[in-house]
């Protein structure tokens, strides 16, 4: 196959499109060699909606109503949905069709060529996910620390980090037992979330306030440059809360008929979290002002925004009480997420692709435990980067290599592989793969040039580090070189 790029031509291998995983229709025997298939359909939208959740929502509406200083940032949550809507898609497609554990690299390794291009971009996804997987983990200890101050005041000066690191170990201790055990877990933390988000949402329609929620400063709406890149801090934030719509995919060895169950959690997942979203913002600054915590750096409470809005309206007892119900769901967040991002590094190391100790499975209870324990470790470690840093960098790190290069992935295959099963197509192809890469670009283009220069950095240091491994292994660039010396 030829991709041209730019006046030239790249000629990727054309390798037997030969997915050494499970097809969508069928399902292995449990032995020593696979995961086993627990998951099903409420499972799998459960894990999705509870990461999706998580305390995203309560944490980031200071930092998201700064952006544009003021209600207009929503702007930031309608252009994250088309984002999203749009990308989950892709993950639909991909996921249904190469259902193994690992997502995003599955996707790449098998798009660009599984003995080429694609081992670049899979050991690129690793190489990134090792600093973006444990930051996005790391959000979710960050807001649950900042929610317990509210509860221990001073917490954040005498034992903030003390409580993300109990809520690491306490997660991994949880995630240490086998799949089935967890899929209930994931139900009840997803039922408390829900139970927590309709809390907000009933609470705020009964006390909404249209003059408060819909005060706009002067000039909101002008069109400028500054304009353009709160929008783009907004769409960062409004993303990084919908971030988790496509999870499922990291443990899809272990659903069951994932052709069916993976699209069908994907796009549930993100219409139902759209609406709960809105509701819960619009709650929120329909009660308390948007003057009362912009801009988020300025006001300590902004840390414990919900908290603040239940004390408002019910006094502190109230809040303390629901303040609990939001340290629920933070945890169901985190959990969701290192039980999915446990899986990348397994599934990586069972190919060759990434230190074979991380391909262990647990002798009795069939899990990574190596991986499990290794990301966790670096989650908590990752806990003490601030809040607004560990969004903007872990957005920027992933969009390049996977999310736009799954884009890539989608269009080759697609070309090079059409008789490919698909249990999910994508609907009006290729329309949607074009919102996303177009969404993608522009919340790229629009963050702060030290982040984007960081991530390059990292992006060039994985280069580097791979081209060192594949010499020493013998492996494609110089597996190709050697045969023809």
């Amino acid at each position: 196959m030829t991709l041209k790029v730019g006046g030239g031509a790249l000629t990727l291998a054309r390798p037997p499109l030969t997915v050494a995983l499970v097809t969508p229709s069928s399902t292995p025997a449990p032995d020593s060699s696979h995961l086993v298939r627990r998951f099903g359909p409420l499972q799998a939208t459960a894990l999705n909606m509870t990461n999706m959740i998580g305390v995203g929502p309560f944490i980031t509406i200071p930092l998201l109503m700064s952006a544009l200083g003021g209600p207009q940032s929503m702007m930031g949550w309608l252009a994250g949905v088309v984002i999203v809507i749009a990308d989950g898609m892709v993950w639909s497609e991909l996921g249904a069709a190469m259902p193994g554990s690992g997502g995003s690299y599955v996707y790449l390794r098998e798009g660009f060529g599984r003995e080429s291009w694609g081992r670049l971009a899979a050991f690129l996804f690793i190489w990134q996910f090792i600093f973006s997987g444990p930051l996005e983990i790391a959000s979710g200890y960050i807001g649950f620390a900042q929610y317990a101050e509210y509860l221990w005041p001073g917490a954040a000066a005498h034992g903030g980090a003390m409580v993300a690191i109990l809520v690491g170990i306490v997660n991994i201790v949880l995630l240490y037992r086998t799949i089935g055990t967890i899929g209930k877990l994931t139900v009840a933390l997803w039922i408390g979330t829900l139970i927590t988000s309709l809390g907000v949402i009933l609470t705020g329609a009964m006390h909404f306030d249209p003059k408060v929620a819909f005060d706009f400063p002067p000039g909101a709406f002008k069109f400028s440059m500054g304009m353009l890149l709160g929008l783009g801090a907004a769409s960062r934030i409004g993303i990084y809360d919908y971030l988790g719509y496509y999870d499922i995919c990291y443990i899809a060895e272990e659903v069951k008929e994932p052709g069916r169950v993976i699209p069908r959690s994907i796009i549930v997942s993100i219409i139902a979290v759209a609406f709960i979203y809105v509701a819960i913002n619009m709650s929120i600054i329909g009660v308390v002002p948007w003057r009362e915590f912009v801009p988020a750096a300025d006001h300590a409470e902004s840390r414990f925004i919900v908290s603040i809005f239940m004390e408002k309206i019910y006094g502190r007892g109230v809040a303390s009480a629901f303040t609990l119900m939001v340290l629920w769901t933070a945890f169901g967040s985190v959990f969701a997420l290192l039980l999915g991002y446990s899986r990348i590094p397994y599934a990586a190391a069972l190919d060759g692709y990434f230190f074979s100790v991380f391909g262990r499975l647990h002798p009795t209870k069939r899990f990574p435990y190596v991986s499990l324990l290794v990301i966790g470790a670096i989650s908590i470690a990752a806990s003490f980067v601030s809040l607004g840093t560990v969004i903007d960098a872990l957005i920027t790190t992933r969009i390049i290599v996977q999310f736009i290069g799954q884009v890539g992935a989608l269009v080759i295959l697609r070309k090079r592989a059409p008789d490919m099963p698909r249990p999910y197509k994508m609907w009006l192809y290729p329309l949607p793969a074009l919102v996303a890469l177009a969404g993608w670009a522009f919340v790229y283009l629009t963050t702060d040039v030290p982040v984007i220069l960081a991530g390059l950095g990292t992006l060039v240091a994985g280069i580097v580090a791979f081209l060192v491994w594949s010499w020493r292994v013998r492996s494609w660039p110089f597996a190709l070189a050697a045969s023809r010396t």
